[in-house]
């Protein structure tokens, strides 16, 4: 059920995350990280159970997918460079948008919003995910985590991406799945719209201050419309 957000007469920008929110992306990261755990001899997860591990960035996901274990910063290295090299194998193989959400960046794109992507994944994997499932200049910027932008709920990312467009944080809706993405959106100033199709339930995002949540993606024109 679609809560009516007021003013959103003011909505000129929408930041959309990308993992749970534009594209179905977790069996891909599931798969490439189960085969990591496995290199390195440690029990591998249901894909399922990913859900909760993903969404603030690799590193992080290590520490969940490998509990009880003090990770070394050699470790790390070692796991994170094992990691990029399976999902850059496993990244489009069975990943793909979202239903509806080709028709509703189409829709949006039409009615002259700026629309652009923040993800805690590595930015090579978001740019790369974005031009495979999207066409070109539909979204910019396209942003993911690098050394020059910490990690969301941090809301600099965000912000920047404002001062790029031009636009005030009241005047973007920032979409997303997670309690992450509904933090961002608050840190920022902006206003929080969370999806229930993505990996956390209705109850997180709605306790870490979405306005609003949407069950399919066209009922966020229903929204700014």
């Amino acid at each position: 059920m679609v809560e009516v957000i007021m003013v959103t007469d003011k909505i000129k920008g929408i930041i959309f995350d990308l993992d749970g929110t534009l594209i179905d992306s977790l069996a891909d990261i599931a798969i490439a990280a189960n085969a990591v755990l496995e290199q390195f001899g440690f029990a591998v997860h249901p894909i399922q159970d990913y859900r909760i591990f993903v969404g603030d960035g690799v590193n992080v996901l290590m520490e969940r997918i490998v509990p009880g274990q003090e990770l070394t910063d050699e470790f790390k290295m070692k796991f994170l460079l094992a990691w990029k090299k399976e999902y850059s194998k496993q990244w489009n193989v069975q990943t793909r948008p979202y239903d509806g959400i080709l028709d509703l960046v189409t829709e949006l794109k039409k009615g002259d919003y700026r629309l652009g992507v923040l993800s805690n994944k590595p930015q090579e994997f978001t740019q790369a995910c974005v031009a495979e499932f999207f066409e070109s200049d539909l979204m910019k910027p396209v942003w993911g985590l690098c050394e020059d932008r910490p990690k969301k709920p941090d809301p600099k990312g965000a912000l920047e991406m404002a001062s790029k467009w031009g636009l005030a944080p009241e005047e973007i809706l920032y979409v997303g799945d997670t309690s992450t993405d509904m933090q961002t959106a608050v840190n920022a100033g902006m206003w929080p719209l969370g999806v229930s199709w993505g990996f956390r339930s209705k109850e997180e995002l709605l306790a870490h201050g979405a306005r609003s949540i949407i069950d399919h993606p066209m009922d966020l024109m229903k929204i700014v419309s």
